[in-house]
């Protein structure tokens, strides 16, 4: 069961690669990546593109293993294709994107216990669609074939029967897109 990373993005709408922004005195990389290891992923695939030997500078990255996406400014697409790659033979991969900080291991173990080959899953938040998501060796090719621009494995999903995990009682999938997503929400602290 292999975890894999998408950080390659610019982070146009955040002001920088979202990969190096800190919360709570760590990297958005490093703790993702040492979510997907506590999770019991392995291997743990990080893909980089945008300022990515500034990434590898900045960020300890231990225990896993990155890989360039010399075409990362097409789209996260071109990542998940560098990924799946990377990640090698393995039943399945639990995708996550660099921009999820509410994702918890709870999260991710609800995914893994569905990893088979034929496996397609998606954690939901009260119903809405996130991450992570989960894999099936069988869905690599396919997966690969699809993803394209910034759809990522969208399409793919869309075509085929997807099992929805809810995860909101555990996590907050939300995405962070814009420095204003890291205020603390109603009742947080």
């Amino acid at each position: 069961m292999a975890g894999l990373l998408l950080a390659a993005g610019a982070g146009r709408r955040f002001g920088s690669p979202k990969a190096l922004v800190s919360l709570h005195g760590k990297l958005f990389v490093d703790s993702a990546a040492e979510l997907l290891r506590a999770a019991g992923c392995e291997p743990v695939v990080v893909v980089l593109g945008a300022m990515a030997d500034e990434v590898r500078a900045k960020a300890s990255l231990d225990g896993v293993t990155v890989v360039d996406n010399p075409d990362w400014e097409s789209g996260m697409g071109s990542s998940l294709r560098t990924g799946l790659h990377a990640a090698g033979i393995v039943d399945a991969v639990v995708v996550l994107p660099v921009d999820t900080p509410g994702v918890t291991v709870a999260a991710l173990h609800r995914l893994m216990e569905l990893a088979e080959p034929k496996a397609l899953a998606r954690a939901v938040y009260d119903g809405k669609v996130g991450h992570p998501v989960l894999i099936g060796s069988d869905h690599f090719a396919g997966v690969m074939a699809s993803a394209a621009g910034d759809q990522g494995a969208r399409d793919y999903l869309k075509a085929n029967t997807v099992r929805h995990v809810e995860c909101a009682d555990v996590a907050d999938g939300a995405d962070v897109d814009r420095p204003e997503d890291l205020r603390p929400r109603n009742g947080e602290a």
